[in-house]
C-alpha cells in the first residue's frame, strides 16, 4: 500500500516543479531546503511532505 498525501500538498509539490524545474533534486535536505526559501509555509510538517513528495516526484521521472 503507498502513503497517501492530501491534494494540497500535490498540488503545491507540482505547482514548485512547474515553476522551478531545474531547482530541485533528488535530494530531500536539498528540496526541503528550497521549499523553505519558495514558500511561505510556516508548519515544519507540511513543508517535509512538500518536499517529500517532490523527492518522490524527481525519482520517479529519472527512472523513466
Amino acid at each position: 500500500m503507498g502513503k497517501v498525501r492530501p491534494g494540497f500538498i500535490k498540488r503545491l509539490a507540482r505547482k514548485l516543479l512547474e515553476k522551478y524545474p531545474d531547482k530541485f533534486t533528488a535530494d530531500f535536505e536539498t528540496n526541503k531546503r528550497l521549499v523553505a526559501e519558495l514558500t511561505n509555509i510556516q508548519s515544519k510538517r507540511a513543508r517535509n511532505r512538500v518536499a517529500g513528495y517532490i523527492t518522490r516526484l524527481i525519482k520517479l521521472s529519472q527512472r523513466e
